[in-house]
């Protein structure tokens, strides 16, 4: 009888122990693009500006996390704030195709049940990462595009725009001069040209990574894509693996040459390297970015987060808007190398 007492106080404290067990770390990682970014262009208003959106952003994330919301919840609530804002090639400030419309893609991830959804070259959807978390439950598909991606979001109740609301004079100026260097034969306007404020050029892309108390980690991205693009170009940022991938060690989001983070699989790389060699994340990050992409004139940058809230992000470009919050809910943004 003592005996049987003994080892159900043991299991009782074992239990105990178990239930008192800590539980993850909260982190959110940003970005709101990579391009030429340098201080010398930027005014210490637009600089003020950028601060301010990124810690905006990462507080609003934060806030769900601390209070025990998902992951998923956190990510799409951060990026949000990124596609209502002018300053990012998202939602708002995103840019023009060369017949002159805004075009947007957007993606998100869950690392622990690889769910996933997607959207791409939508015109009428205020926040495409919306749509894309509607896709991923809403729907048994992944990805879709145009305009059966915004019959859907209607279905969903998802704030419709007219395509007008995208409408802002830097990005349109930033096409003319786009369509000018065409016209005189430059092959690529340059991202000095077409950005001479430091906007952060075509990478204007945004995305955000969330790990939350139950260790789930989700992956976001957003953009408008690349200014003066062929239309119907779709890019990195709606293509799980490319531009948005997570699993249940890793998550990452990419900007850049989609091209590149396509044909590269640069999300999916970074976080294989973590699942299946053991490699640290920074070590995962910078290997692929600043080694393997640029080898072959791949130019952007990406935040990676791993399953114990160590994150990364390296980039091969003068610059990458970009940022974390811990557990201490203090914002850290950067902006420059």
């Amino acid at each position: 009888m003592v005996v049987a007492v003994f080892l159900g106080l043991l299991g009782l404290g074992a239990a105990r122990a178990q239930d008192s067990s800590p539980s993850s770390p909260i982190v959110m990682v940003v970005h709101g693009g990579a391009g030429t970014i340098l201080k010398r262009n930027m005014t210490p208003e637009l600089e003020a500006s950028y601060q301010e959106k990124l810690s905006e952003g990462l507080l609003a994330g934060y806030r769900i996390l601390a209070a025990g919301g998902s992951s998923v919840d956190a990510v799409v609530a951060t990026i949000r704030i990124f596609e209502d804002s002018p300053l990012f090639n998202a939602g708002k400030g995103a840019v023009f195709t060369a017949e002159g419309k805004n075009e947007l893609d957007a993606s998100i991830m869950v690392g622990s049940t690889r769910q996933a959804g997607a959207v791409a070259g939508v015109t009428g959807i205020k926040n495409p990462i919306t749509a894309a978390r509607a896709v991923m439950e809403a729907t048994p598909h992944v990805l879709l595009a145009g305009k059966g991606a915004e019959l859907f979001a209607a279905e969903q109740g998802i704030e419709l725009v007219d395509p007008s609301y995208f409408f802002t004079q830097r990005r349109w100026d930033a096409l003319e001069r786009a369509r000018e260097a065409e016209r005189v034969e430059v092959r690529e306007a340059e991202p000095e040209k077409e950005n001479p404020k430091g906007s952060g050029g075509a990478f204007g892309t945004v995305g955000a990574l969330a790990l939350d108390r139950e260790g789930v980690l989700t992956a976001g991205t957003s953009t408008g894509g690349m200014t003066n693009k062929r239309h119907g170009r779709v890019g990195d940022s709606p293509i799980i693996g490319a531009g948005t991938y997570a699993n249940e060690h890793c998550a990452a989001s990419g900007t850049g040459h989609g091209e590149f983070f396509i044909r590269w699989a640069v999300s999916y790389d970074i976080c294989a390297r973590v699942e299946l060699q053991g490699m640290a994340i920074d070590e995962a990050a910078e290997l692929v970015i600043n080694q393997e992409l640029k080898q072959v004139g791949g130019s952007g940058g990406v935040i990676a987060l791993d399953n114990k809230g160590n994150l990364s992000m390296p980039f091969n470009t003068e610059g990458m808007y970009r940022g974390y919050i811990r557990d201490n809910g203090k914002p850290v943004v950067q902006i420059y190398k």
